[in-house]
């Protein structure tokens, strides 16, 4: 992620972003409950997985710039904190 995120990432954001204009149709269409609430319920999913890759990736991009001091400890606890925050 040195340079930034990869477009797979910009895509599944996208996505989700596509998916948050469609609950608000469903919203303004009024759409029945369960629909609505199925739907923010798959956005919620896909955001996890996101923020699951994200966080991964700066796990992978810190170990690689703390392979010269051999801070791996470091590097792993922050994305650890980096996981709890997203919870």
């Amino acid at each position: 992620m040195e340079n930034g995120y990869e477009d797979r990432i910009i895509h599944r954001m996208n996505r989700i972003e596509g998916q948050i204009h469609g609950i608000v149709r469903m919203m303004k269409e009024e759409a029945s409950c369960k629909d609505v609430v199925t739907q923010l319920s798959a956005t919620r999913s896909a955001i996890d997985r996101v923020i699951g890759l994200v966080v991964s990736e700066n796990l992978i991009d810190c170990v690689r710039q703390d392979d010269a001091t051999e801070n791996h400890e470091q590097a792993v606890a922050e994305a650890v904190q980096l996981l709890i925050k997203s919870r």
